[in-house]
């Protein structure tokens, strides 16, 4: 029902509408919006019968109820349409005693399409309730993937300016090519000098920059987010794991009620923690299995307590979990705080001001939910190996990651249960080091030869949308330095300003 869920930030505050939520991306504290409430599924069985289109209606208007039935039809019937190449959407795999959740049917063949081909509808229809009649600049950081997904939503989009910053060194070779050929007059890439923490500070720094907002707002801009920070990238998550449980329901694997552990890839820790949110809705899950790459900070916090960035970040094979900062983690700390912005504000003050907090044991006790562990780059190697040379199933290096790590999961504890393990990208987006684990030679040719190579050996067609970006242009070029974040963008969006 409209008016039931509002959002407040993790750090305090009065609460705003859920078109306000959207709109802003981040709170004026530096605090993410969170539910005040979290509305209930309605029985399993009386979802079972939803296609996906269907159940993004009901769980996405549940969290945003301010978009009414027919405004969040709209948004919906907009995202998930032929831009997808499954009819699912997020189909289901079951290999051998295994089950994958494929989350890269989208255009940008990786899980970011699965909302950011909704956010820019969510957007524009908030921006419009709310009268605004300011240019919306969508800022965003990306290790990989975001990037090109937010280009792709937001490409041409009325109303908006979009601006994305990468590592320059820190993205595989089609991620960087998928964002420097993106067309649209309102795209802008620009490559840092430095690591993806180093851009996604310095985008949380010119959110809290107040004097720039204010100068960019008399010039008829207003800023939001396209990261998970924005409550509107994180909610269009949740639908996907609450199908994955219909699916099993359907194909008899699950009765209903009956508990599923789901095993994540995740760097900046939005992806699990919409998999948190649909247990807090109701979805019978057991376990949420938190897989890292060698960047293992989330590891150590779930082990310890302790969260410490003051570590040298390494550049893997899984270039969008090589993160160190997990923005996403704040929305947990504030749930299992007990909702205490207080308690947030002093962790997250120290995380600013050292590098690193420890929680008490208070909230350690509330982390039963979460198991960590982490996958090295022979062990992520591996995975992908055994994936495909004992399930002929092809997998990429991220999803090693979460198949390494969920393998670990029950050699550890024994849980049988049936579990999900997502799969968040194509392996095509990462032919070198597929390639090199299911015995390939990566070492001759250039990109367009490795993904051929690809192909034949595992017999699977290159993706079209990737193929031809031999064909497109590069239309963005620029590079700077992490510090000179700010100034880009007031170049970028001067009366006159340049275009690429």
């Amino acid at each position: 029902m409209a008016g039931e869920v509002r959002y407040i930030s993790t750090r305090g505050g009065k609460s705003v509408s859920c078109f306000e939520a959207v709109v802003s991306g981040i709170a004026d504290d530096g605090g993410l919006y969170v539910p005040d409430a979290f509305p209930q599924l309605p029985p399993l069985e009386d979802l079972a019968g939803l296609d996906y289109r269907g159940l993004a209606l009901t769980v996405m208007g549940s969290f945003l109820p301010d978009y009414g039935t027919d405004g969040m039809k709209q948004c919906v019937e907009a995202a998930y349409d032929e831009k997808f190449d499954h009819p699912k959407i997020a189909p289901l795999f079951k290999k051998d005693s295994f089950f994958f959740l494929e989350l890269f049917h989208g255009p940008t063949l990786a899980f970011k399409d699965m909302a950011l081909s909704v956010l820019p509808h969510l957007l524009k229809k908030a921006s419009q309730a709310l009268g605004n009649e300011k240019k919306i600049v969508i800022l965003t950081a990306t290790s990989g993937d975001t990037g090109k997904a937010a280009l792709e939503g937001f490409a041409d989009v009325e109303g908006t300016e979009i601006i994305v910053f990468y590592p320059k060194n820190g993205v595989s070779r089609i991620q960087e090519r998928q964002m420097v050929t993106q067309e649209g007059e309102n795209t802008h890439v620009v490559g840092i000098e430095g690591n993806f923490d180093d851009a996604q500070n310095g985008v949380k720094a010119i959110f809290a920059d107040q004097g720039l907002k204010s100068a960019l707002y008399d010039d008829g801009y207003v800023f939001s987010s396209a990261n998970s920070i924005n409550i509107g990238r994180l909610i269009p998550q949740v639908v996907y794991y609450v199908y994955s449980y219909l699916q099993l329901l359907k194909n008899k694997e699950v009765n209903a009620g009956q508990n599923i552990n789901f095993c994540v890839p995740t760097g900046n820790f939005g992806n699990i923690l919409s998999a948190y949110y649909a247990k807090k809705i109701g979805l019978p899950v057991g376990r949420l299995i938190c897989a890292s790459n060698i960047n293992n900070v989330l590891y150590d916090f779930f082990e310890t307590g302790v969260y410490d960035r003051n570590r040298e970040l390494y550049a893997t094979s899984s270039p969008s979990m090589d993160i160190l900062v997990s923005s996403n983690l704040e929305r947990l700390l504030y749930d299992i705080s007990g909702q205490d912005p207080d308690i947030v504000k002093n962790l997250q003050e120290g995380l600013n001001s050292t590098g690193k907090f420890k929680i008490g044991t208070d909230m350690m006790g509330r982390l039963e939910d979460f198991y960590g562990s982490y996958a090295t780059e022979e062990d992520t190697a591996r995975a992908i190996g055994d994936a495909f040379k004992k399930m002929g199933y092809l997998i990429d290096t991220h999803t090693g990651v979460g198949f390494d790590v969920y393998r670990k999961y029950i050699e550890e504890t024994g849980d049988r249960a049936k579990s999900v393990v997502v799969s968040t990208a194509s392996p095509f987006k990462f032919p070198d080091a597929v390639i090199e684990a299911i015995g390939g030679d990566s070492q001759a040719g250039d990109q367009m030869d490795l993904l051929h190579r690809l192909s034949e050996i595992s017999g699977n067609p290159v993706p079209l949308r990737i193929e031809n970006l031999s064909r497109l242009a590069v239309r963005h070029n620029t590079v700077c330095r992490a510090g000179d974040m700010k100034n880009q963008v007031t170049e970028i969006l001067k009366p006159g300003g340049a275009r690429r």
